[in-house]
């Protein structure tokens, strides 16, 4: 639609301009699902890094009148010869500083990694977090090389197209007064989803999406054709404990997560406080339960279960199981069972005086009782109260949750309850004080960055528990954000891991914008899109990474002690994290100087990343050597084919290295150097790399 529009601004006469304009824009009110939609157009990135050559796609940086993308026909001293790509071949000269580089999504790109900057709090350890500034759909297609199927959980707070021009659609901001705007949205959305799905470990991980009422229907049908057999649910999460007012409508007070549970993947039960419970009696229990041996609900005839209808013998005093008869086969009166001396005969019967059936067989019950899982209770008319425990309470005994202190005198085991508390999943209303988004969202990023740098973060402690509920039993998960903003998610999962000694790494992508009003400014003062003066004040390096970077040393952005303590702990905000963490900004390498070894020590941080980030990234700074033997990266790689006898000799000093990379232009001779290799994973430089993003180009 928006092509049919630019072709209606050239014609010429005003009256058949305007009548064909009217008639396209009731066209354009036509709905599907109740969406005004359609199709749109790939979106586009610049490329401030790569310089302006001839045959290049170029857009002009600060205009937001001309939104046309050119090529370069021509370089002439500091400018540049263009005609616009549509066909028109009316010639443009333009000052190369106004121009910058473009892509299309969909074009084959050769990502790498520039380093920005990085914070060692732990040298000890080889924990290391990633930041990446970059346009989080290319981020995304890179990651899908290092990580496709690996990663256990993402997390993403995406734009909630809320219509105050707070996201982007080619290089635009997009408002309320664009018919479009949730359309738009979509495919944003969908196109980066579709590669998300892609990082998710198949068998078992979690996607987890953050969204208002403006988008909750859309995204909820986009989840659901794009996730078709895994279970998705929403919560509600209350975010503000006063309403918000506004005009005509109720106060909002919460905002939706959607969960997206991937092949085995759900929510893991946890220990949480009464809060969460929603003002419902704590029915959840405390102590050690001892169920009923005798089998009730359906199924609990003797008819039904002959197996386990069948007698216990016990003492005549009823302190001891003496023994566990036979089971009684249909049609032979119970009463005919002749009782030894010393011992009476307990049988399954009901309250009414039916005939039921045990819980389990004569073998398992002697084999529970030997255990102390079987406790006898007072005699009855019916016989005798008999009680067990069942498999999951058995398991907390053996897990050590309740301390075995002693036994009862039927042998029945005594433990210690006065510690235990209980695990259980919620409900999907979230109603917890820590998630309010002033008091643990801005009020937490002043006292970091010390001005308001960020409107509306997240609560750490909604992060932080959303998180929770699908990584705890997972201390080694790989976390991602492609939607970063303030950094929230990395300041989580690191709080996570200060709480159970857990190795979770997280991986946030965001890009540099800045906000409209700071764009204006700078545009006033002569500053363009990829200037310094505007990186500064870019959200990555102004926001992201500060608050990264203080969060692990535990300081203000001034070097200043954070003061107090995080809710539900003892740890300082002081205390910082024992982590690390490294900046990275993406761009672009030329295809054939990778494929001719080129651009190796630009190439070496991915190879770290794909191995597992391991230890601090190594540096080669130019000087590339036959081989790279770095057992404190759990990686090596292999340069000269010539040097592999070498290189194999070294490997065999260090089991620890499992990631081998083999730079090697022939798939016969890579196949022989593997044979010949111990090791659990090899690659081929620069094959994988070059067939990865060759074979990803139109994808979209």
């Amino acid at each position: 639609m928006s092509a049919i529009n630019d072709l209606i601004l050239q014609i010429q006469d005003p009256a058949l301009r305007d009548r064909i304009q009217k008639e396209v824009d009731k066209l354009s009110k036509q709905k599907k699902f109740g969406l005004v939609f359609e199709d749109h157009l790939p979106e586009c990135t610049p490329l401030y890094d790569m310089p302006i050559k001839r045959g290049c796609n170029v857009a002009l940086r600060s205009n937001k009148e001309d939104k046309s993308i050119y090529v370069v026909k021509k370089i002439d001293g500091n400018k540049a010869i263009c005609v616009k790509r549509d066909g028109d071949e009316e010639k443009r000269e333009f000052l190369i500083s106004d121009i910058v580089m473009v892509a299309e999504f969909g074009e084959s790109i050769y990502p790498y990694l520039k380093p920005i900057d990085n914070v060692c709090n732990a040298p000890d350890i080889d924990l290391w977090h990633t930041l990446i500034e970059a346009d989080n759909y290319h981020a995304l297609q890179l990651l899908e090389y290092l990580y496709a199927g690996k990663v256990d959980c993402i997390y993403i707070d995406p734009p909630y197209n809320t219509g105050a021009r707070d996201w982007k659609y080619n290089n635009d901001y997009v408002d309320g007064a664009d018919s479009y705007r949730h359309s738009k949205w979509l495919s944003f959305m969908q196109r980066r989803l579709r590669i998300a799905k892609k990082l998710l470990n198949p068998k078992e991980s979690v996607l987890i999406v953050t969204i208002d009422e403006k988008e909750y229907l859309h995204l909820g049908c986009l989840l659901e054709e794009l996730f078709p057999s895994s279970t998705i649910q929403m919560i509600s999460c209350q975010i503000n404990p006063a309403p918000v007012a506004r005009k005509n409508q109720f106060g909002r007070t919460d905002e939706y997560l959607f969960y997206v549970f991937v092949g085995d993947a759900g929510p893991e039960p946890l220990c949480l406080s009464n809060e969460w419970l929603n003002g419902v009696k704590n029915t959840t229990k405390y102590k050690l339960h001892w169920n009923s041996l005798l089998r009730t609900g359906t199924n609990n005839t003797r008819t039904h279960s002959p197996g386990c209808f069948y007698p216990i013998f016990v003492s005549e005093d009823g302190k001891q199981i003496i023994r566990a008869g036979e089971p009684l086969p249909q049609g032979v009166d119970r009463n005919s069972i002749i009782t030894q001396s010393g011992e009476k005969a307990i049988w399954p019967i009901h309250t009414d005086g039916s005939e039921g059936c045990w819980q389990c067989s004569p073998q398992n019950l002697i084999s529970l009782k030997e255990q102390g899982f079987v406790r006898l209770g007072g005699f009855t008319p019916r016989g005798m109260a008999i009680s067990y425990l069942k498999r999951g309470e058995q398991n907390k005994v053996k897990e050590g949750l309740f301390p075995i202190i002693g036994h009862r005198d039927d042998g029945s085991i005594i433990v210690d309850e006065s510690g235990y508390k209980p695990k259980f999943v919620p409900g999907t209303q979230w109603t917890i004080s820590a998630h309010d988004a002033s008091r643990n969202g801005t009020n937490l990023i002043q006292k970091i960055l010390g001005a308001d740098r960020f409107d509306f973060p997240k609560s750490l402690y909604s992060v932080h528990d959303a998180i929770n509920f699908v990584v705890a039993n997972k201390p080694e998960a790989l976390i991602i954000d492609f939607f970063a903003g303030s950094g929230t998610t990395l300041h989580a999962v690191n709080l996570l891991n200060a709480e159970d000694g857990g190795k979770r790494r997280c991986i946030m992508v965001t890009n540099n914008e800045v906000s409209v009003n700071e764009s204006k400014i700078l545009m006033s003062k002569g500053y363009k899109q990829g200037d310094p003066e505007w990186d500064e004040l870019g959200i990555a390096r102004y926001v992201t990474w500060p608050r990264t970077v203080c969060s692990i040393k535990g300081t203000d952005v001034n070097g200043e002690a954070l003061k107090g303590n995080y809710i539900g702990n003892d740890q300082a905000f002081a205390d910082g994290f024992k982590a690390n963490a490294s900046f990275w900004k993406l761009s672009f390498l030329d295809k054939t100087a990778i494929s001719l070894g080129m651009c190796f020590s630009d190439m070496l941080p991915l190879l770290w990343l794909k191995t597992g980030a391991y230890g601090e990234c190594p540096s080669v700074n130019n000087n590339i050597t036959d081989m790279l033997i770095l057992p404190q990266n759990k990686m090596a790689v292999l340069n000269n084919e010539s040097a592999f006898s070498e290189f194999k000799a070294c490997l065999e000093q260090y089991p620890e290295i499992q990631t081998v990379y083999l730079a090697t232009d022939y798939e016969v001779n890579y196949r022989s150097m593997v044979k010949n290799l111990n090791v659990t994973t090899t690659y081929q430089l620069y094959r994988d790399y070059l067939d990865h993003f060759r074979i990803n180009n139109g994808r979209s």
